[in-house]
């Protein structure tokens, strides 16, 4: 098979004029292969319709033939040859009739099905695709209008969040919509051979497995032929399922990569301004003036090609010169309502012009390859460092030297000029504490002698109501420079579980019971209710770190832990049933309100639509504690019962040493009491020391009773 043309989706996000020229041409191709297809499908199905009527007109031939000895004609009589003969027809013919129906059976599956599905599906999908791409195109583009809009004069920081938010939402649905859409027509290029190829692969089949019923002289060639036709389809349709895949993956790639670059003014200190460059492209808003004090903004698509600023518009194949900008002069300039304005003044002073950048990384990067392109540095050999050792130069010549006072604070130790920002943190922690709110004395909400807490105590101070003195967390902060402090390790640092939500707390208050998750609700309820009651609205935001080992709350600006809930304590958690933003826990510890040892305390949060991920992190997070105490369990008693059998096998060991020593006892002694037999055969026992000591003596004894 030839190659396959491909539209690339490595540049679905610049969406340059060449891309979507290119995709021009490509929905070219998918409008012409859709008109064929359609005509190839109508002549198709006349094939299958006449095979259809073919069978059935068969079948009643067959079966009229089978009644015509039941007909009385008045001038045929009884004519049994002809009854017989046209019996045997009827059988053949009713063969036929059969292999006609077989085969209009095969056409259904192997003719109809491909070239059908191919319609119905993949030509639909690439029609709806292309809808749907545009639509997120015209989105994007009017979110980019609406966004190049905003007021410099009338900074709105909720109006800005809004646009922002709305450019990212569109380019981003803009750039998946293409990614996928370059994806169904690069398929497309694969997908209109299988679908030429298939169902043609299907009818020849058919009609082969047709002609066999009747005949096994099939021409061997002609088989051949479609063996190979076949093995190419299948070599195209694995090619296909790989490309499919590659790109499938391009695009999940891509999408986390380019997930940064949605946000129309990306933060500069993530993305640094390139100031050294000569060649640049991208969207501009150029200004044209519509009357004396009137102007329009049109968005076209800029770059620079030599000493020339050219631009092209979208669908175009080719870009126009806007302006000559050797020995131009460029500056950044103040629009009444635009940002990121700069102007381009030609070197005679005939023809300026105002474009707007979308970004202020874009705004410098523009400004700066413009400058290096009126300077001709783009004709030397190497561009890039020369602009690079322009502009050094530039930042060197305008750079005042440091004062006295600022180079002693350049060599003070960088441990002494952090001391002053901690303290200010400490300060600012110690500040930001509140105090409990007195009990509420509503009968009909609240238990008669249960407050509610609706605010968190600050951890600077060490006894703390409602806190667990088995955190272990009274009175000790964490660090918010990031600092050590006295070289232990974090306790959570281990964990395999690390979940970050972003909660705002409602209040806690005593509980009876931890045993059903209607204490939750109940809670819920009259935290809820007794806010409302006594017009508290402000609620304090923090961020819950779900670990394997506790739960935390920590000020998500000091960084410092509010509280921490150790896992075990946590007995019960529940979202409620209607809101799903609420959500609560039910912390047992020692002491409390109550005359048992053990207390329950209820705590009630409000989260971004993430109630049910908070306790589905806290049920995971159980599930592996539990999962790793029973292995801790599990392999303690493994050791038990290695120590049990090690001890066993010593003990085995040493009774199979005393047997082994009485065995040479009993041994030596046998063979001590056969002397001269041993020293007339000259044969010697080798003794230990103590066995030889016990024979010497039973020697004596013998020579004694030999001499008495």
């Amino acid at each position: 098979m030839p190659g396959i043309d491909k539209l690339p989706i490595e540049e679905t996000l610049e969406d340059s004029p060449q891309t979507r020229s290119l995709l021009g041409v490509f929905e070219e191709d998918a409008a012409a292969i859709s008109n064929y297809m359609n005509q190839l499908y109508q002549a198709m199905h006349r094939i299958y319709d006449a095979q259809n009527e073919l069978s059935a007109a068969t079948h009643l031939t067959s079966k009229l033939l089978k009644e015509y000895e039941k007909q009385r004609f008045p001038l045929g009589g009884d004519d049994e040859v002809m009854s017989s003969t046209l019996q045997q027809f009827s059988k053949v013919i009713d063969e036929l009739s059969s292999c006609h129906a077989v085969l209009s059976t095969q056409l259904a599956d192997a003719m109809m099905f491909p070239i059908t599905q191919f319609k119905e599906r993949d030509l639909k999908e690439i029609l709806t695709l292309k809808e749907v791409f545009q639509i997120a195109s015209n989105d994007h583009d009017a979110a980019i209008n609406r966004y190049s809009r905003l007021s410099k004069k009338r900074d709105n920081d909720k109006v800005k969040y809004e646009l922002t938010e709305d450019v990212y939402t569109s380019r981003k649905k803009q750039h998946q919509t293409m990614m996928h859409y370059f994806c169904a027509l690069n398929t497309l290029q694969y997908k209109k051979k299988v679908a030429l190829l298939e169902p043609l692969l299907g009818y020849m089949q058919a009609q082969i497995s047709f002609f066999k019923m009747g005949s096994e002289n099939l021409d061997e060639q002609l088989e051949e032929f479609l063996t190979n036709i076949g093995t190419s389809v299948q070599n195209v349709r694995r090619e296909m399922d790989s490309d499919v895949e590659t790109m499938q993956q391009t695009i999940e790639d891509l999408e986390v990569a380019s997930d940064p670059l949605y946000i129309p003014d990306p933060d500069p200190t993530k993305f640094p301004v390139n100031r050294n460059l000569t060649r640049k492209a991208g969207y501009l808003n150029a200004r044209n003036k519509t009357g004396l004090v009137s102007s329009t903004w049109d968005r076209q698509f800029y770059f620079t090609q030599g000493g020339n600023l050219m631009t092209q518009a979208r669908g175009d194949v080719a870009g126009g010169l806007a302006m000559d900008i050797d020995n131009c002069s460029v500056m950044a300039v103040d629009c009444e309502d635009r940002r990121y304005c700069f102007q381009i003044t030609s070197f005679d002073g005939k023809k300026s012009s105002i474009l707007q950048a979308e970004s202020k990384k874009d705004h410098e990067e523009w400004i700066c390859t413009i400058n290096n392109i009126s300077k001709q540095i783009y004709l030397s050999e190497n561009p890039e460092e020369i602009a690079a050792r322009v502009n050094q130069s530039a930042l060197e010549a305008v750079t005042p030297s440091p004062s006295f006072q600022q180079r002693h604070e350049s060599l003070r130790p960088a441990g002494q000029s952090r001391t002053p920002a901690a303290r200010t943190s400490s300060s600012g922690s110690l500040g930001s504490e509140s105090t409990n709110l007195a009990a509420l004395s509503l009968d009909s909400l609240v238990a008669p002698d249960t407050p509610i807490q609706f605010d968190i105590i600050s951890p600077v101070c060490e006894d703390q109501p409602g806190q667990t003195k088995a955190s272990g967390q009274g009175g000790r902060r964490t660090n918010p420079f990031g600092e050590s402090g006295g070289g232990k390790k974090s306790e959570t640092e281990d964990s395999i579980l690390h979940q970050l939500f972003i909660v705002r707390f409602l209040g806690s208050m005593e509980v009876k019971s931890d045993d059903h998750p209607d204490v939750v609700y109940e809670t819920m309820r009259q935290i809820l209710a007794a806010r409302a009651i006594h017009n508290i609205f402000r609620m304090t935001e923090s961020h819950l770190l779900v670990t394997c080992d506790c739960l935390k709350l920590i000020d998500p600006q000091t960084q410092v832990t509010r509280l921490t809930f150790p896992l075990p304590s946590v007995v019960l958690y529940a979202t409620h049933q209607e809101n799903k933003r609420l959500f609560g826990f039910v912390l047992r510890i020692s002491g409390g309100r109550s005359d048992s040892n053990l207390s329950s305390v209820c705590y009630i949060f409000e989260s971004n639509n993430e109630g049910e991920k908070i306790c589905d992190s806290v049920g995971l997070a159980k599930q592996i504690a539990l999962q790793a105490e029973l292995n801790r369990r599990q392999s303690e008693k493994q050791k038990e019962i290695e120590r049990v059998k090690e001890k066993q096998q010593k003990e085995l060991s040493k009774q199979k040493q005393i047997e082994k020593d009485l065995e040479e006892q009993s041994r030596l002694i046998a063979a001590s009491s056969r002397p001269n037999q041993a020293s007339n055969e000259g044969q010697f026992v080798v003794l230990s020391s103590s066995q030889s000591e016990e024979s010497d003596l039973g020697e004596e004894g013998k020579k004694r009773e030999s001499e008495a």
